[in-house]
């Protein structure tokens, strides 16, 4: 079963991903800010992180940029998950290494052909 790691400090946020998710055949894992994302990567085998940027502690950013340059963990899809929607974060995000980046609010359907374009990879 593939590994799914949501860091999202929003409850609500989490929640919605989860409910597009569950049912899907993913082993889903969360983290509430970018510390306890960074503790899980370190201690689990992902097959994809999706990943808020505005996160307290460390923001996706900044972990994405971490996760990219670790050869134990570049090859694991990034898709930045935020609300920064301005084409200056978007490009960003693609220089910290996202593979993707979906603004919110998103259609389910969006999610899940996202995901399921990275996990075919």
């Amino acid at each position: 079963m593939a590994k799914i790691l949501i860091a999202e400090d929003s409850i609500t946020d989490s929640k919605y991903i989860e409910s597009i998710l569950e049912g899907k055949g993913y082993e889903l894992f969360f983290a509430k800010d970018g510390e306890e994302a960074e503790a899980l990567i370190n201690s689990e085998n992902f097959d994809l992180i999706l990943l808020d940027v505005v996160m307290p502690k460390k923001n996706g950013f900044q972990l994405c940029r971490e996760i990219k340059k670790n050869d134990k963990t570049k090859h694991i899809p990034v898709v930045l998950v935020t609300s920064k929607k301005e084409e200056a974060d978007k490009y960003w995000g693609k220089m910290q290494g996202a593979d993707e980046y979906i603004t919110k609010p998103f259609d389910p359907i969006d999610l899940l052909a996202v995901i399921k374009k990275w996990m075919k990879k």
